[in-house]
């Protein structure tokens, strides 16, 4: 039977749960430490998820990775929906994760088995940005986060030689243009959104496949530098705000090739500095103001080990310089620079 094809025959008398469906497809990433199996019966729903992981370096935070399991299953295609498809509702029960989207589009993951299952309607198939980002990462990210104990956080990381800063802080405050700047000053970048941190040795790891910004991002980057990043395609957020998706895997740029070592937490303030732009926190200052900015992680297990590292490395205030690079040079005293790119 020909299972690249969405519209194939599937006896759903016979088999009403669609266990009998083959998943022909396969291919084996390594992802977040861990390595990730993933099966299907669509090349082209195979291909969105080679998007995200494919040529990503291979992050080791113990001698064996393990592994995890996911299935991309294509289903026959729906009505499309008007504009984009319509954002995931989450639920959870009997150790279980469900992400819902439509009756068509969901998500099942099993962390205690190491398993998930992604199912697509093909008409899907024309937004592969939200079956990428809302469905397999789903997948992917709770995965690795539930079974290997890491606290996943909404912050991006950057560094040099093996250490790694955290950057926070809310929508806007600027993680995004810093994470840019440090990518074109040859720094190593772990990601802009996503990290994933070990809380016993504070290592982080992440994705580093793509880097979003927006147009007010590029005003400071040399002309060169500016026409290299808007070369890159554009993606529309449900915000409705545009972004450049730039791919750190080609080029210069410097996807992280190990895990870091958390040198500094850094919470970005969007307030411009006159004077410093760097102020420690007070412990119980900081402890408040991390918890604030992580609403989903601070609710997790290990939370309170992540908190107990980060205050012993310190935990930091960085307010906004004349530009991005007068920003991010006042946290050279942690990272190494590596040659400039260009």
């Amino acid at each position: 039977m020909t299972t690249t094809h969405p519209g194939d025959a599937h006896d759903v008398a016979a088999d009403p749960f669609g266990e009998g469906v083959r998943l022909p497809f396969g291919c084996r990433w390594p992802v977040l430490g861990a390595s990730f199996v993933f099966a299907s019966n669509s090349e082209a729903l195979l291909a969105i998820a080679g998007e995200a992981y494919d040529g990503l370096p291979a992050h080791r935070l113990g001698p064996v990775p393990p592994v995890f399991h996911v299935e991309l299953r294509l289903g026959p295609a729906r009505p499309p929906c008007e504009g984009e498809p319509p954002p995931m509702r989450t639920s959870s029960g009997g150790g279980m994760v469900l992400g819902i989207a439509d009756p068509w589009n969901h998500v099942l993951v099993s962390p205690a088995q190491r398993r998930a299952v992604v199912t697509v309607s093909a008409d899907r198939l024309a937004h592969p940005y939200h079956v990428r980002y809302e469905m397999i990462e789903f997948a992917v990210y709770l995965l690795a986060a539930r079974g290997q104990e890491l606290v996943s956080l909404h912050a991006a990381c950057i560094g040099g030689d093996g250490r790694g800063v955290l950057l926070l802080g809310p929508s806007g405050a600027g993680k995004s243009t810093l994470t840019l700047q440090a990518a074109v000053d040859g720094y190593d970048v772990m990601a802009e959104d996503g990290v994933f941190v070990e809380p016993k040795r504070l290592r982080a790891t992440g994705v580093p496949h793509y880097l979003h910004v927006a147009d007010g991002s590029l005003g400071w980057l040399d002309p060169a530098t500016r026409r290299a990043v808007a070369a890159f395609p554009r993606i529309r957020r449900r915000s409705g705000a545009e972004k450049y998706e730039i791919d750190l895997r080609k080029g210069a740029f410097r996807p992280a090739a190990a895990p870091l070592d958390i040198v500094a937490t850094v919470l970005l303030s969007s307030q411009r500095g006159d004077g410093p732009l760097l102020e420690p926190l007070a412990r119980d200052e900081a402890t408040m103001r991390l918890a604030e900015d992580q609403p989903y992680a601070s609710h997790q297990p290990h939370w309170r080990r992540f908190v107990d590292g980060a205050l012993q490395r310190g935990v930091w205030v960085l307010r906004r310089g004349a530009d991005p690079r007068t920003t991010l040079e006042a946290m050279a005293p942690w990272l190494a620079l590596q040659e400039a790119v260009g």
